[in-house]
């Protein structure tokens, strides 16, 4: 069973997070040969002052 995992910041919608579990679902269907309801996917949201880039923290811009 494929997990899939993303981590982003929030304020997509659940409009766009439904888009996206969809696609995504429909593409590890196709590639990896596998049933839908075999498909799980974890959206976590992290907020920017949690997240770091080139050893600055993003929300310190």
């Amino acid at each position: 069973m494929p997990i899939l995992r993303l981590e982003m910041h929030p304020g997509r919608t659940q409009d766009q997070k439904r888009d996206f579990v969809r696609e995504a679902t429909r593409v590890a269907v196709e590639i990896l040969k596998c049933p839908p309801e075999s498909v799980d996917i974890v959206i976590q949201e992290v907020p920017r002052e949690q997240w770091a880039k080139g050893g600055k923290l993003l929300s310190e811009g």
